[in-house]
């Protein structure tokens, strides 16, 4: 834990390296809905890591159901139990980053970033999982804590977190998420399309995060398929502390 704790003691976030890990960095924290406050005390997050997270806990017995568009988005959920895609992310400067992203439920998923960019985010079910391999950094904190979750623990009541945003085209439903209670979390809009052969009848196209100083990455998914059979396998990943060789 001391190489994390060095990791994360500036001022004004997380800082590792002067070769660019801590930009690339900030842009995966981003994307995820993940933002550079929240890793100021580590120490206070990687307590909390140890608590179940929001998006393992078992869901509520029967759930309201949303209504309208809310609800169709809360349908498509509960129907996808697995998810594959391409994913390109952008953040606010415009850099590119592209990767392939893998959920299963509950509380699965993983970006795995492209080739060169040693940077990879996991969940189990129980937290997230950040791993520079540059740095040799790893950093966990409660799934719960980024707006992601939404994406993960759809049994819970949408009311009360999120809202569809109206927009000008009818095929479009965007819905966006955020924790009123935390808005140091940020916010994130999930976008779908009416898709009669996907769940529900709804396609995940991607995400627009935000964090609290307004910062935007915005990830667009393709290749989507949904409710393919995926080993709990392709969650782990290799410790850089303990082992070398390939993620």
């Amino acid at each position: 834990m001391s190489a994390v704790a060095t990791c994360c003691a500036t001022a004004t976030g997380t800082r590792c390296s002067a070769n660019g890990s801590e930009r690339v960095q900030g842009r995966v924290f981003s994307a995820c809905g993940l933002y550079r406050e929240n890793f100021v005390n580590f120490r206070l997050l990687s307590a909390l890591a140890a608590v179940p997270a929001l998006v393992a806990a078992a869901p509520a017995p029967a759930p309201a159901r949303a209504p309208g568009d809310l609800g169709l988005v809360q349908t498509h959920l509960q129907s996808v139990q697995s998810m594959t895609a391409t994913f390109t992310q952008t953040d606010r400067v415009g850099k590119v980053l592209t990767g392939e992203l893998t959920l299963k439920k509950p509380g699965k998923i993983r970006f795995q970033y492209e080739k060169g960019v040693p940077i990879l985010i996991v969940g189990d079910g129980k937290a997230l999982t950040f791993i520079d391999y540059s740095v040799k950094q790893v950093q966990r904190w409660p799934i719960g804590n980024s707006p992601l979750s939404i994406l993960l623990n759809p049994e819970r009541d949408m009311t009360r977190f999120a809202k569809v945003i109206a927009g000008n085209d009818p095929r479009i439903i965007s819905v966006e998420a955020n924790d009123p209670k935390h808005p140091e979390y940020g916010r994130i809009t999930l976008v779908f399309v009416r898709n009669e052969s996907a769940p529900g009848g709804l396609m995940l196209q991607g995400w627009v995060a935000l964090d609290s100083q307004n910062n935007r990455t915005t990830i667009r998914l393709t290749n989507q398929r949904f409710n393919a059979s995926i080993s709990d396998g392709a969650f782990r990943w290799n410790d850089p502390r303990r082992i070398s060789g390939p993620r």
